[in-house]
C-alpha cells in the first residue's frame, strides 16, 4: 500500500497538547497517509481548552468530551485509551497519531506496536523518554512550522557536533543502521540507512535541529559521506 494510501487515527490528548500547532501536526501526519479519524480529548467546558475551539471546526476534528469524575484523574487519558483500543481491534487502520507529552500513554503505543501498525508521536520537549522511545517515530512540535528567521530559536538551534558525538545512544543508532545497510565496501545508501534507523528506535533529525537525515550524519562527522548525482552514499570512518 502506497503511503498516501495509508489510513491514520489521529488522536489529541488536548490538555497536553498545544492547539496552535495543529495545521503543522496535520500536515506532518499527512506525509505518512490520511487522517481520517480525528479525534481530540478532554473537558471542554474547562477555560484551559478555549484555544482549541477554532481549531476543532478548522481541521474537522471530532470534540470528545470526558468528564472529570474523580479529582486528581485524567479521564480523558482513559476515553482515549479505551476508543484506540476499540478503533484497533476493528482493523481497519494502517497507523495511528498521537498527540501528548504524557507518557501515560506508552503502554498504548507499545500495545499497538505488536499488531504490526505503526505509530507517530507528537510532543513537547519535556515530553517522558519512554514515550518518545515507544514511538515508530516522534517529533517534537516546537521544531514544527517554524522559519529560521522566526523569534523562538531556542527549539531550531542544532546541537554541535561534540555534544552529538557525545550521544552514546544515537552513535549507536547510527553506526548500527549503516553497518546493517552497507555492501562489501563499507558504502551504503542513504535511503536503507534511514530505513534501518526506523525499525530501530524513534528518530526524527528534526529533534536534534538538523532538518534532514544527511544534515544530521555531515554534522556528526563520523562517518564519510559521497554524494552522486542525487544518491548520498554514507560509511563508517572507522571503516575508511
Amino acid at each position: 500500500m502506497a503511503e498516501d494510501e495509508r489510513r491514520i487515527a489521529l488522536l489529541i490528548d488536548a490538555d497536553n497538547a498545544p492547539a496552535a500547532k495543529v495545521d503543522v501536526i496535520l500536515a506532518e501526519v499527512a506525509r505518512h497517509g490520511a487522517a481520517n479519524v480525528r479525534r481530540a480529548y478532554g473537558d471542554w467546558k474547562s477555560p484551559n481548552l478555549k484555544p482549541w475551539e477554532a481549531t476543532l471546526h478548522e481541521y474537522a476534528i471530532r470534540p470528545i468530551q470526558q468528564f472529570a469524575y474523580s479529582k486528581g484523574k485524567n479521564a480523558s487519558d482513559m476515553a482515549m485509551v479505551i476508543d484506540a483500543m476499540d478503533l484497533l481491534y476493528a482493523g481497519t487502520l494502517d497507523a495511528f497519531a498521537i498527540v501528548s507529552s504524557d507518557a501515560d500513554f506508552t503502554p498504548l503505543v507499545m500495545r499497538i506496536l505488536t499488531e504490526g501498525l505503526k505509530v507517530y508521536g507528537f510532543g513537547q520537549r519535556k515530553t517522558p523518554e519512554p514515550f518518545v522511545n515507544a514511538c515508530s517515530q516522534f517529533t517534537f512540535v516546537e521544531g514544527l512550522g517554524q522559519e529560521p528567521d522566526t523569534p523562538d530559536q531556542s527549539s531550531l538551534k542544532p546541537v554541535p557536533s561534540n555534544k552529538l558525538r557525545g550521544d552514546a545512544r544515537l552513535v549507536l543508532m547510527l553506526r548500527n543502521a549503516v553497518d546493517a545497510a552497507a555492501g562489501d565496501d563499507g558504502w551504503a545508501h542513504l535511503g536503507p540507512v534511514g530505513s534501518q534507523i526506523g525499525n530501530q528506535a524513534s528518530f526524527d533529525p528534526r529533534n536534534y535541529g538538523y532538518r534532514k537525515l544527511t544534515d544530521l550524519i555531515d554534522a556528526i562527522d563520523l562517518f564519510d559521506v559521497k554524494r552522486q548525482d542525487k544518491v548520498v552514499l554514507v560509511r563508517d570512518k572507522r571503516k575508511s
